[in-house]
């Protein structure tokens, strides 16, 4: 989604364990250095251990991907929550030895593994056994592996095994009674998270794989990227992929600490919240409406008369916080009739203190109003109720000029300043300024501030051309591409195809797609999803649909 906004090729941040983008500080080239002596030279045991999401496993994989040596046999166990007879069937599938008789039986499994090892010692290969999160490990198990080592030659051990663990690995193998297994253990190595510095150095690294030419994170984005995930690579990945998508919705094309924040909040679920707000929750619905209620009662509240000529002073002025005097007026006057309402209470606020109104049923209900619909609590779903008046929904992310163009009330998912999920209804748009439904109470807020809080979810109706919402692409035939080419020629004769009586999605009608979508700046990719039919919609101003574009309070 976000790619093409910052120029990457992929995204950078995934949590997949890629190898392509395994950043080599300090810690990881130790222990990756471990984990090759491990595979090079004869011993029983390597042991490597982390923190959750501190990289282990990309090592490991790039262990089996590049370091791996050619004349090595490795069997990789990544679900060791199993029992002996379990665990020993999957070594012995892993390196493809067949048990031809009982194979319910654990001495079965073992003589034909034992067999696998001498003859793979005497073809000169060398066997390896990878074990990933071994902490699952059961001491049962752990004792057969043990056993397994057993094996061995004048020089060298037949099996070399690897435990990848969590930290409680350690203190699994410190029992005593598995400390037969902990002595053979010839290599152990502890992975810490990363540095301050490692962590900007591993911010760009990504960003750089990804096709990044530029900064995307400025400098305070980094640092609040480590204080908020303490180095661990995972922590820093989901947050970095997060405060991205929350830059492209703002389409801002840097990250800045704002947006770490905020992108944390969102993964977390909570930030460090102050101890007021909680006994503030419980009452959170009375309060939240009377002050939103207060705070719209203020915005209406007629001024004091003006003298004629102020009451004649254009629109573009009356929209203006502070309107200007006429030239002739009394001095003191207009200084009252000028004076601002009480300032509006901080969108964070609101949002905390009526946080009870904050939810999907509530904003169903305001998001239904818009479209002069009753919204009924029950066992049916807003979008299958949706769908009975002849609507669909689009839930989806993007970015607030994408919510611009489909010019429809939408559902906003915003994140206060202490994590919490609200549920919003984008009713307006008006130059710099959104007007809001909390609850079912209008609000108006600055743009900014709004997208401050939003990382780009949204869900919206729309009224599908025949009824039902459906994707258009090539080979697609029917009346829907008969509406597709129609409303296209309708909206600009450069949209116009050769075959207008046509039901079949054609190569030319692909072409036009194209053209259509490169024209709006869409995703040019010749489809006729829903976000480019609801933008065909609003271009050719559909009746009967509530519009973003004026405010609801200049339509009264």
């Amino acid at each position: 989604m976000y790619t093409s906004f910052f120029g990457l090729n992929e995204k950078p941040f995934s949590i997949t364990p890629d190898p392509r983008y395994l950043f080599m500080s300090e810690r990881h080239g130790e222990a990756l250095a471990h984990l090759v002596y491990g595979v090079t030279e004869s011993g029983g045991f390597i042991q490597l251990t982390g923190e959750v999401g501190t990289g282990k496993t990309t090592l490991v994989r790039t262990l089996l991907l590049n370091r791996m040596p050619d004349n090595a046999d490795v069997a990789v166990v990544m679900n060791p929550q199993l029992s002996v007879l379990e665990f020993l069937a999957t070594i012995c599938e892993e390196l493809h030895i067949d048990v031809p008789h009982n194979r319910g039986s654990i001495k079965a499994q073992t003589d034909a593994l034992n067999r696998h090892l001498l003859k793979a010692h005497a073809a000169g290969r060398r066997t390896i056994l990878v074990v990933d999160e071994a902490q699952n490990l059961t001491p049962a198990v752990l004792e057969q592996v043990r056993l397994l080592t057993n094996l061995e030659t004048a020089k060298q051990k037949l099996l070399q095994i690897i435990l990848i663990g969590q930290p409680e690995l350690r203190d699994l193998l410190a029992r005593n009674d598995l400390r037969q297994l902990a002595q053979r253990i010839t290599g152990r190595y502890h992975l810490e998270p990363l540095t301050s510095e490692e962590t900007a150095h591993y911010i760009e690294h990504r960003l750089k794989v990804a096709g990044a030419l530029g900064e995307v994170f400025d400098g305070s984005a980094k640092k609040e990227t480590f204080r908020l995930s303490q180095g661990v690579p995972r922590l820093i990945n989901v947050i970095c992929d997060r405060a991205l998508l929350g830059a492209y919705s703002r389409e801002s094309r840097q990250v800045d600490s704002r947006l770490i924040r905020r992108a944390a909040a969102e993964v977390r679920g909570q930030l460090e919240r102050s101890p007021w707000l909680r006994p503030i929750a419980v009452a959170a619905g009375v309060i939240g409406l009377a002050i939103i209620a207060a705070s719209l009662w203020s915005i209406n509240q007629p001024q004091a008369t003006p003298p004629p000529d102020v009451a004649e002073t254009p629109a573009v002025a009356v929209e203006a916080e502070a309107p200007a005097a006429a030239p002739d007026a009394v001095p003191t006057e207009p200084t009252v009739a000028a004076e601002s309402p009480e300032p509006l209470p901080l969108l964070n606020e609101q949002l905390q203190l009526a946080a009870d109104l904050t939810n999907r049923s509530a904003a169903l209900t305001s998001l239904f109003n818009t479209w002069g619909l009753e919204y009924r609590r029950g066992p049916q779903s807003g979008c299958a109720q949706a769908n009975d008046a002849g609507l669909a929904c689009l839930y989806s992310r993007g970015s607030w000029s994408g919510l611009r163009q489909m010019d429809r009330p939408a559902i906003l998912t915003l994140i206060d300043e202490g994590g919490e999920t609200h549920e919003v209804v984008l009713i307006a748009i008006n130059g710099a300024m959104a007007e809001l439904s909390i609850g079912g109470v209008l609000v108006t807020h600055p743009v900014e501030s709004i997208r401050d809080a939003w990382f780009g979810q949204y869900l919206l109706l729309w009224r599908p051309p025949k009824g039902q919402a459906a994707s258009l692409g090539p080979n697609s035939r029917g009346p829907d591409v008969l509406w597709l080419r129609e409303s296209l020629a309708a909206i600009d004769d450069q949209f116009v195809t050769s075959k207008p009586s046509s039901d079949i999605y054609d190569a030319e009608l692909t072409r036009v797609v194209r053209a259509f979508q490169r024209a709006n700046r869409l995703a040019v990719d010749g489809l006729a999803g829903q976000q480019t039919q609801i933008i065909i919609n609003s271009m050719l101003a559909v009746d009967g649909t509530p519009r973003l574009r004026t405010p609801r309070l200049a339509q009264d």
